[in-house]
């Protein structure tokens, strides 16, 4: 399988995995305009995509789905609670509900959704499985067991790493926002999805990469940092740790052979 992070971050989030010939996207949280460019730079056509998997209702993960989705016929995948709780398209076609448990099968891989903790109508990560099994795990409050037991599975692992506590804390947010972050059901520290990898990953993972960094409260290189301090305490594990930003796409991962 090809894995890219398209952009990832609070202004957008949309990652790709491909399988032989055609592939999907976990969330279009920017324009489809830009998923058309993002792909053009990494050689991959538009047209190739068989699904669109939303993770939540948030802006930031559902913004250029309707568009893309109608200009290229292709399916959205989303539970009822977040169907529910927002406009994913005009065509209502295209759009198939999903259980917080379900595997879709799609270009060849199996997609299966699993519940996580985070403020949302009825919100999912996604870990996609073809031999190799990659995992995508943002907005997520807490490490629960199912984000526990992806971690354990994953060859590949694409994890939220959003934010410092000390920064967030002594940071301009207003006092409302801190305490939701800082919840269960807010999004995890570097510290403590770190901590999550470090217990949970196994020596198969080779990869991580550290995924929807705060713009204020974190930084590229503290979160790779913590990262990469707390994993070497595990002689066994030994990921590569790379970073996906909201601007430019990542590098583009080969999982598998």
């Amino acid at each position: 399988m090809k894995f890219c992070a398209l952009a990832s971050g609070s202004s957008g989030n949309c990652f790709f995995v491909k399988n032989k010939d055609s592939g999907i996207l976990i969330d279009v949280g920017i324009s489809a305009k830009r998923v058309v460019e993002g792909l053009a730079g990494i050689n991959e056509n538009p047209e190739n995509i068989k699904g669109i998997f939303i993770t939540h209702e948030h802006s930031d993960h559902i913004k250029g789905v309707d568009v893309l989705a109608r200009n290229f016929g292709i399916p959205i995948y989303a539970t009822s609670g977040t169907i529910n709780n927002c406009f994913l398209c005009s065509q209502g076609d295209l759009i198939n509900p999903i259980k917080s448990d379900e595997t879709v099968r799609v270009s060849g891989m199996e997609v299966e959704a699993f519940a996580k903790s985070h403020k949302a109508g009825e919100p999912v990560s996604y870990r996609i499985r073809n031999g190799k099994i990659i995992s995508v795990i943002t907005d997520i409050g807490k490490a629960c067991k199912n984000v526990q037991e992806a971690v354990s599975d994953s060859d590949f692992l694409a994890i939220e790493s959003n934010h410092d506590e000390e920064m967030l804390i002594s940071g301009p947010y207003p006092a409302f926002l801190k305490k939701w972050i800082l919840s269960d059901i807010g999004h995890i520290s570097n510290l403590n999805s770190a901590c999550c990898v470090l217990e949970h990953g196994k020596a198969k993972l080779k990869n991580v990469l550290l995924s929807h960094l705060s713009k204020t409260n974190n930084t590229p290189e503290l979160a790779y940092k913590v990262f990469h301090n707390l994993v070497k305490e595990r002689s066994d594990l030994k990921p590569k740790i790379s970073l996906s930003l909201r601007d430019v796409a990542s590098d583009v991962f080969r999982v598998g052979v």
